[in-house]
């Protein structure tokens, strides 16, 4: 129920290696930290960043508030048309 982080880097516990990412929303946007990740993390690769290969390195977004959902929606979509 609970991997320690060694654990989930082996593969075998079905969770993602995830980062929380506490910010100051009067300081930098969830759409410029949103802009850094994707210009950063490749999300068409299934499986994998840079050399991490495994389920454990999946794509994912997580939010906490529907207006962060609503920004994440919105870049996904202008870039699934561009």
């Amino acid at each position: 129920a609970h991997p320690r982080y060694e654990q989930v880097c082996t593969g075998t516990t079905g969770h993602a290696e995830v980062v929380r990412l506490t910010f100051n929303p009067a300081v930098i946007s969830v759409r410029e930290i949103l802009e850094i990740f994707f210009a950063t993390h490749d999300p068409t690769t299934l499986n994998r960043q840079g050399n991490d290969v495994g389920t454990q390195y999946r794509s994912g977004i997580y939010y906490t508030t529907s207006e962060q959902k609503q920004v994440a929606d919105d870049m996904i979509r202008q870039m699934s048309q561009d």
